[in-house]
């Protein structure tokens, strides 16, 4: 079964629905200093978290709140990328999950992205690959930047910007959204310099 959260539009950045929540059965990439709230946004169920055992930082579950339920969240430690593809590869072919974030240390080949491709096309399974600036595989389905934004008007808050600057389907755009806790909604906001009182966000 597939897990959605319900999402808030705003009529001027309608087209978001468009590409998100991500198509299902495919393989997406993010990148940026918020690829990992991207990814805890995006997996709004029981997900499969692959992070190699080298990585000097340890991913916390409780670090993720309040973006997601961390007893969802079911965390691999595959000791190098070779077997972390090959987890990756057969959770997405499994489908027991609906989601696996896959952190990747080094730029996919287009051989490694096309079956990590066919794998979540048999499972059904929405992947997501957690990569550098400038590591994107051809094979992805659409490949998006994360940023957090600093919002004056809000001491703690969860601004951020998404862009998506690959997709095959053709559709690119940027757009501010933030997760809002309490309605458990993702909302598309305002750019920042477009309230009155605030400061402006540089492109």
């Amino acid at each position: 079964m597939h897990w959605r959260v319900p999402f808030t539009f705003s009529l001027m950045r309608v087209a978001f629905q468009n590409v998100f929540p991500l198509c299902s059965a495919r393989v997406h990439e993010v990148s940026g200093a918020g690829a990992t709230g991207f990814a805890a946004i995006v997996a709004r169920g029981p997900v499969l978290w692959i992070r190699e055992a080298w990585l000097p930082k340890t991913l916390t579950p409780q670090g993720l709140l309040p973006l997601f339920d961390p007893a969802q969240l079911l965390l691999a430690r595959p000791k190098d990328e070779t077997d972390a593809l090959a987890v990756a590869e057969e959770a997405l072919k499994d489908s027991a999950l609906p989601y696996v974030v896959l952190e990747a240390t080094r730029p996919l080949d287009l051989r490694e992205g096309r079956r990590l491709q066919l794998a979540a096309k048999a499972g059904g399974t929405t992947g997501l690959c957690i990569i550098s600036e400038g590591m994107g595989s051809n094979a992805a389905e659409t490949r998006w930047r994360a940023s957090p934004v600093f919002d004056p008007a809000q001491e703690d808050s969860t601004l951020m910007r998404w862009e998506i600057i690959k997709n095959k389907s053709g559709t690119l755009g940027a757009w501010h959204v933030r997760w809002n806790q309490q309605t458990s909604r993702l909302d598309v906001v305002s750019p920042v310099g477009e309230r009155p009182g605030s400061a402006a966000v540089p492109d």
